[in-house]
């Protein structure tokens, strides 16, 4: 344990199959947090469970149905007794012109990055505000600060979703709950597949980063515990930037 003090709590981590969000379901259950993980891919968060018996709950669910994802929190209260933390990771961002894009393509992005984090936190809000206590922890992206050629939709979707993050927690401060973003930049992880397979592609990339370098999935674990925690109850509306200077720079 590195002392968050998360131990027996309970949390529900979307996306967590794969990337940044199997990365914070990682870091949380090796905190001793009991994990409802969700993700469209069964089989990789059987691994998951399979590797922390009795500790994960393996929800297979598509983030865009509504329906399904407005019923995580009852089966975290259900089978885990509890919850206290939202972790609302799963994303999509499909690049394209967008004179060309269609508008479909658009519905896909804020189904999934902005209407699904807004269903989860809704249906779990009779508990959060109930208890007086409870942490969303939305990872958005250095995208939706800054917008990048080619990703319009995944853009303006981050975009919203800090901005959601912002007005939820002026709602929330006073009823005990913090709500944050995490802006992550560029990270070693399968959305970035394309730029690792190409070492002229790749070294244009690095060049962008002050750090020089990807962040490591595993580099994100230590913020989300962090702000899942009692230390960070003073912390409610913050977007943190994790993007190795990325953004910084002019």
């Amino acid at each position: 344990m590195s002392g968050y003090g998360l131990d027996g709590r309970v949390a529900i981590v979307t996306g967590a199959s794969r990337g940044l969000g199997l990365a914070a379901a990682r870091a949380l259950l090796a905190e001793g947090v009991r994990v409802v993980a969700a993700a469209r891919s069964a089989d990789a968060l059987d691994t998951l469970a399979a590797e922390h018996p009795g500790q994960v709950e393996a929800v297979a669910c598509d983030m865009r149905d509504v329906d399904a994802v407005a019923a995580l929190p009852g089966i975290a209260l259900d089978r885990c007794g509890g919850l206290d933390v939202l972790v609302n990771n799963a994303g999509i961002a499909p690049a394209g012109a967008f004179d060309e894009q269609r508008l479909e393509t658009w519905r896909e992005v804020l189904d999934v990055n902005v209407l699904a984090p807004v269903a989860l936190t809704r249906a779990a809000a009779p508990h959060l505000l109930d208890q007086g206590a409870g942490k969303v922890i939305n990872v958005a992206s250095t995208s939706g600060l800054l917008g990048k050629p080619t990703l319009a939709a995944y853009s303006a979707s981050k975009g919203a979703l800090i901005q959601f993050t912002k007005a939820l927690a002026a709602e929330w401060a006073a009823r005990g709950i913090q709500v944050n973003a995490i802006a992550p930049g560029a990270f070693e992880t399968d959305a970035q597949q394309a730029v690792l397979d190409s070492p002229e592609v790749l070294a244009r990339r690095l060049r962008k980063i002050p750090a020089g370098r990807m962040g490591q999935p595993g580099e994100i674990g230590p913020l989300v515990c962090w702000l899942a925690s009692n230390q960070s109850d003073f912390v409610s509306g913050a977007t943190l930037v994790i993007d190795g200077g990325e953004s910084s720079k002019l």
